[in-house]
C-alpha cells in the first residue's frame, strides 16, 4: 500500500489506499457489495463493538471499498483519516456533528455555494445550531463574529460560484486563537489544486460528486481530519474530550489520539445520521480520483483560456475568476492555488437576468444542468436555479446576482468550447 510520504501526488492519485485484492489478485478494487460482514467468533465481534479492532461490521459504518476511498482522499490532502458520506450535504453535516450542540453557534462565510447558505442558515436550525455569515474578503470579519459560543469557522477555498479565493492561513490563525478549528470546503480546486490543511486547515470537506469523482455519474461527499487539532484544548468538544456513554465511557481522544475526530465521524456520526457512501459510488469515484491530477491541469488550462476571451467580449461587463491578473485575488489566487485557479468562475452578461437566461437556452456543447466538475463543459443561471432560494441581496451577496452565469469548464478543445460561448452571446 504506498504510503502518505513516499510517492508523488500523481502516484498516490493511482495507489493509495490500494492493494491488489488478497483472495483473487484482482488488481483494481472490487466493489464490495455487502451490508453485513461474517466475524471470525465471538471474540471477533465483541473486539469490533467495542472499537478495539479494526474491520467490518455493517456497511453503514464501513465497507471495503469504501475504506479504500476514503484513505485515498485522506492521503490526496494530507490528513490522518477520511469519512465517505453519501454527498457532500451529508459531509457538511457529518463535519459539525462532532462539534456542535443545541446553542451552539459556528461563523462560515457568506461567499458559499447557495445550497449551503440554506442548510447553514435554515435546516440547521432545526438542531438548535446558529450560523453566522460574515463577508471572508477580509479575515477580520470572522474574528469579529466569534463569541463563547462558536464551535467552528467555515470556509470556501475556492468560492462557488463567486470566485472568491479565502486568505486560508489567516483564517485558520484566527480559528486557533479561539480555540477552534478551520473548517475548509475544497472542492472547487480539489487537492490537485490545493490543500487547505499546509495552510493550517484542520478538517477539508468534499463533495465527491465533482472534482474528485470528476466524470458527473458518482454522489459522494468527505469529511478529512487533519490530526493536528489538540480537541482536549478547551471544554468546548465534549464529544471528543469527555467520556461517551454510547461506548461504555471510551474517550474518544484518549483512546484514538490524531485519529480521534475520524473515528467519531464513523463510530457515533455514520451509525447515527447513516449518510453511508455506496461501494458502487465509491467505486467509480475510485477510478476517477486516478486521474484527477491530468484532468485538473485540462481543466485549469481550458478555464484561463476561455475566461481571458471572455473578458475581451463585447457582451461581457465582467469575468470573476482569479486566474487573470487583473483579478482582486490573483495573488491568493497565487499562493493557494499555484498550478490554477480551478474551472469553475462566473462573469456578467450585459442585459441581465433576461439576457443570461437565453445565453443558457442557446448553448449547444455546453450542458445546461446544476454540477460542476464534470469533464464535459457545464453552464448555469445560477439567479433562476441554484440560488433562486435566496433573496436578491444575498444572491449578490452570494456573487450570483441576476446577471451572472456559471461555467465549469470541461476537458474538451478550448476551441470548441470558445466556439459554442461566442454563439450563444452573438
Amino acid at each position: 500500500m504506498v504510503d502518505n510520504t513516499d510517492y508523488g501526488f500523481a502516484t498516490r492519485s493511482i495507489h493509495a489506499g490500494a492493494e491488489p485484492d488478497p483472495t483473487t489478485g484482482a488488481r483494481s478494487t472490487p466493489i464490495h457489495q455487502s451490508t453485513a460482514y461474517v466475524f471470525k467468533d465471538a471474540d471477533h465481534a465483541a473486539a469490533l463493538f467495542g472499537l478495539e479492532e479494526a474491520g467490518f461490521i455493517y456497511s453503514r459504518l464501513t465497507n471495503p471499498t469504501v475504506s479504500v476511498f476514503q484513505e485515498r482522499v485522506a492521503s490526496l490532502e494530507g490528513g490522518v483519516g477520511a469519512t465517505c458520506t453519501a454527498s457532500g450535504h451529508s459531509a457538511q453535516l457529518l463535519a459539525l456533528f462532532a462539534l456542535m450542540e443545541s446553542g451552539d453557534e459556528f461563523v462560515a462565510s457568506n461567499k458559499l455555494y447557495g445550497g449551503s447558505i440554506t442548510q447553514f442558515g435554515h435546516s440547521f436550525k432545526k438542531f438548535g445550531w446558529t450560523v453566522k455569515f460574515v463577508d471572508p474578503i477580509d479575515p477580520e470579519n470572522f474574528r469579529k463574529a466569534v463569541t463563547s459560543k462558536t464551535k467552528a469557522i467555515f470556509t470556501e477555498s475556492l468560492a462557488n460560484p463567486g470566485g472568491v479565493v479565502c486568505d486560508i492561513e489567516k483564517i485558520a490563525d484566527i480559528a486557533h486563537e479561539a480555540g477552534v478549528p478551520l473548517i475548509v470546503d475544497n472542492t472547487l480546486p480539489s487537492p490537485a489544486l490545493c490543500r487547505p490543511i499546509e495552510y493550517g486547515a484542520d478538517i477539508v470537506v468534499h463533495s465527491t460528486t465533482k472534482f474528485i469523482s470528476g466524470h458527473g455519474n458518482a454522489m459522494g461527499g468527505a469529511v478529512v481530519d487533519s490530526g493536528k487539532f489538540d480537541w482536549t484544548q478547551n471544554d468546548k468538544f465534549k464529544s471528543l474530550s469527555e467520556n461517551c456513554g454510547a461506548y461504555h465511557g471510551l474517550n474518544f481522544s484518549e483512546t484514538f489520539g490524531a485519529m480521534a475526530y475520524t473515528m467519531y465521524c464513523h463510530a457515533i456520526g455514520l451509525r447515527d445520521l447513516g449518510p453511508t457512501m455506496s461501494a458502487m459510488n465509491a467505486y467509480l469515484s475510485l477510478t476517477g480520483a486516478e486521474t484527477l491530477p491530468l484532468r485538473m491541469k485540462k481543466h485549469a488550462d481550458n478555464a484561463l483560456e476561455v475566461a481571458q476571451w471572455l473578458s475581451s467580449h463585447k457582451q461581457v461587463e465582467w469575468v470573476s475568476y482569479a486566474g487573470l491578473q487583473d483579478s482582486p485575488f490573483y495573488e491568493l489566487g497565487q499562493k493557494y492555488c499555484p498550478e490554477g485557479a480551478g474551472a469553475v468562475f462566473t462573469f456578467g452578461v450585459k442585459g441581465g437576468y433576461e439576457a443570461g437566461v437565453k445565453i443558457v437556452d442557446r448553448c449547444q456543447l455546453f450542458s445546461h444542468l446544476a454540477n460542476i466538475g464534470d469533464t464535459r463543459s457545464l453552464i448555469i443561471h445560477p439567479a433562476s436555479t441554484t440560488h433562486r432560494q435566496l433573496t436578491e441581496e444575498q444572491q449578490i451577496s452570494a456573487g450570483a446576482g441576476p446577471d451572472v452565469v456559471r461555467l465549469s469548464i470541461g476537458i474538451e478543445d478550448a476551441k470548441d468550447i470558445i466556439a459554442d460561448l461566442d454563439q450563444a452571446l452573438a
